[in-house]
């Protein structure tokens, strides 16, 4: 348990760092931007890109960060394009996606097991339990109705996020990205 504290206690203090602040507010900014960009595969599939940047935060900055910054994602991008009415249950889900990326790949090895933990944690609890109780609240329809979709949907994301994550972060670290960033402590 004093590892987790220590976790947490390392991630809040990241919030001093100018460095660690000026990144997060430019993976913010492109977590917005790829906000916009999705490929419809089917009715019911869409591959988004804005977790690439809320999972890049939470592996940078850790749990305390990587949630803030789930929070502020979800809202500056309802802010920036609203698509129907906001609820903070999804700012919620938003806060706890970068809290469990930055748990599973703050200051760990960079290996695609831990990058398929941190994914299937969040698809598990957040995309399919999480967000499908929203969609419930939000829309009336029974949570049992929806949930096979929903869960059809991750099964068929979680390859794509785990190896588009992986590939994203192989390359920012051949370029040296994460070492100009934390400077010495990478």
């Amino acid at each position: 348990m004093s590892n987790l504290t220590k976790l947490f206690r390392d991630s809040f203090h990241e919030l001093k760092d100018v460095k660690a602040l000026a990144t997060t507010a430019m993976l913010l900014a492109i977590a917005v931007v790829l906000g916009f960009y999705t490929l419809q595969v089917t009715d019911f599939i869409k591959i988004g890109f804005a977790f690439i940047a809320d999972e890049m935060t939470g592996m940078m900055f850790g749990p305390v960060v990587g949630g803030l910054m789930g929070a502020a994602a979800d809202i500056v991008k309802y802010l920036v394009r609203p698509t129907g009415a906001f609820f903070p249950g999804f700012t919620i889900s938003g806060a706890l996606s970068g809290v469990i990326y930055g748990v599973i790949l703050y200051k760990k090895p960079l290996s695609i097991k831990r990058i398929a933990l941190a994914n299937g944690l969040v698809m598990i609890f957040v995309n399919i339990c999480l967000n499908t109780y929203w969609l419930t609240l939000l829309y009336g329809q029974a949570f049992m109705a929806i949930l096979p979709a929903r869960v059809i949907k991750q099964i068929v994301l979680f390859p794509i996020y785990v190896a588009l994550f992986y590939g994203v972060s192989k390359i920012m670290g051949k370029a040296h990205l994460f070492t100009m960033v934390k400077g010495e402590r990478a």
